[in-house]
């Protein structure tokens, strides 16, 4: 999807982000997306993480079960 910009395309988006948000604020909302993106990757290494404990709890679950039967 990024491929197909170009440099002319980002040049022209961002002249408009500075004329929209103007240069004060725009390293304000760099900022801030930047740490919407760190906050969403570890939320996701979070919850994969819980995944693969309980995927790890699971297996050693069944394998008790199977050596006892």
């Amino acid at each position: 999807m990024l491929s197909n910009i170009g440099v002319p395309g980002l040049i022209m988006i961002i002249i408009l982000a500075l004329i929209i948000f103007g240069p004060k604020k725009l390293p304000e909302l760099g900022r801030a997306a930047g740490q919407t993106l760190r906050e969403f990757k570890n939320s996701t290494a979070g919850l994969i993480e819980e995944g693969k404990e309980e995927d790890h709890s699971v297996s050693e679950q069944s394998e008790k079960e199977t050596k006892s039967i």
